[in-house]
């Protein structure tokens, strides 16, 4: 077995973006939020500070962002989503608004001027990158204009400020960072997660339709036995009228039905006996067993697949039993099929296991991984090997693979320069989390 410091750091990775869109209520929220915060600002400054502002147009054009917000809350219904267009055309009055307000109270020495970092956080984190990127160009030329074109800062009758240039510059350099670095971050944390949503999406598809085929044959048995009551009634029904019918004609249909009953009644025992005798064979497996069924769709497409098991010291055999898991199935049955699609001639799987460990070696003798996506393999939307993407894959087999692993406790480890030469898929999980529980009756 590996050692356990080869396994630290191991755990899900993130993860084609799906552009999210934003509730009309939540922006009409924010602006709410933004009208308070800015009639508090500025009265506070000029009532309680005693700092002169232009009172009137500021007052204004915070008066004119609640008069939008009532307006929109009776004219539409704020439920529905904002098509992006619409989104964008209220964040972008945001940022204009905001913009003026500062050139009306100071220009970049006004310190409030890092506010504009709001409304382009908010665009970015829903609108898709043709609206948003405008959005924070706005915001950007924005607060170059407010810098050029502004009134003097509020200040008192005493010793007013006299912000050097290069202050001002400083501070405008500073608000352009913050607002490109932040849409950046946002745009990137989106991103993300939003390739993570239609990754896992798509992680339980794979599982629901692999637990439905093995949820067949415990089906078939429990229809069995619920089909056994019915069939039940209808012949003891067909025996009371046998006994009662004095017409040869009617009796001798009435004895039919019993014996066809009794033949259904026979049938759908056997099927019971045979599903549960059979779930119990399907649903414990050997470490052997299940590389084998994993290996055996593969066999036969190009290079040779090779199953062998290491037992630990002591052990020999075809290893511990385990239960069928869809998962356990499918994430070995990936990684060999990943292995097959670029090995040149050989496929090697390897089981190995001790007292708390389970671990499979995908192993083949191809190209290997490229460096460059070696420290992403995992993550959706990355392709573990190149030509993928030729090939018309999408990059989510491996990420699905490494989920279903993760969801059973495991691990998984890829690396190159294996015994084959090529790529190397190293696995494990807990012992107690795939192994099958011993029947003791």
């Amino acid at each position: 077995m590996n050692s356990a410091g080869e396994w630290e750091g191991l755990g899900p990775t993130a993860g084609e973006p799906v552009f999210g869109r934003v509730r009309l209520r939540t922006l009409i929220l924010l602006r709410w939020l933004a009208v308070t915060g800015q009639g508090a600002a500025v009265l506070v400054v000029h009532f309680g500070l005693g700092y002169p502002l232009p009172l009137v147009p500021v007052l204004l054009l915070i008066a004119a962002s609640a008069a939008l917000n009532a307006g929109l809350s009776f004219a539409l219904p704020t439920q529905r989503f904002a098509r992006d267009a619409e989104a964008f055309a209220q964040l972008g009055y945001d940022v204009l608004q905001l913009c003026v307000l500062i050139a009306l109270t100071g220009g970049l020495g006004n310190p409030f001027v890092i506010m504009l970092v709001a409304p382009v956080t908010i665009g970015v984190a829903t609108l898709p990158p043709r609206w948003s990127w405008p959005l924070a160009g706005v915001a950007l030329a924005g607060v170059a204009l407010a810098g050029l074109f502004h009134l003097p800062l509020p200040w008192g009758p005493d010793d007013p400020p006299d912000l050097p240039p290069v202050y001002l510059a400083g501070m405008g350099i500073a608000a352009v960072i913050a607002v490109a670095f932040t849409a950046i971050y946002a745009w990137r944390v989106g991103r993300e997660a939003k390739r993570m949503g239609a990754a896992l999406a798509a992680t339980q598809g794979v599982l629901a339709r692999e637990q439905r085929l093995s949820a067949l044959g415990g089906l078939a048995a429990a229809a069995a036995h619920e089909l056994g009551t019915p069939l039940a009634t209808i012949q003891l029904t067909a025996k009371e009228m046998a006994r009662e019918l004095k017409d040869d004609l009617l009796k001798d249909d009435a004895l039919l039905l019993v014996s066809q009953a009794e033949r259904c009644r026979d049938i759908l025992k056997r099927l019971s006996e045979q599903g549960e005798a059979g779930d119990a064979v399907h649903d414990r497996l050997s470490l052997h067993a299940a590389l084998d069924e994993a290996a055996a769709p593969l066999r036969g497409l190009g290079p040779e697949i090779e199953v062998a098991l290491t037992p630990p010291p002591g052990e020999a055999g075809d290893g511990p039993v385990l239960a069928r898991q869809a998962e356990l199935l499918y994430a070995i049955g990936n990684f060999i099929e990943n292995a097959v699609e670029f090995a040149a001639a050989k496929v090697r799987v390897e089981g190995r296991w001790d007292a708390e460990w389970v671990e499979v070696a995908v192993l083949d003798d191809g190209p290997g991984f490229p460096p460059d996506v070696l420290a992403k393999i995992g993550e959706p939307y990355v392709s573990a090997r190149r030509g993928r993407e030729r090939k018309g894959g999408l990059g989510l087999g491996v990420f699905i693979a490494v989920t279903l692993t993760e969801r059973l406790g495991g691990q998984a480890r890829f690396a190159n320069g294996g015994a084959l030469g090529g790529a190397g898929v190293h696995v494990r999980w807990p012992r107690k989390r795939v192994e099958a529980r011993k029947n003791n009756g």
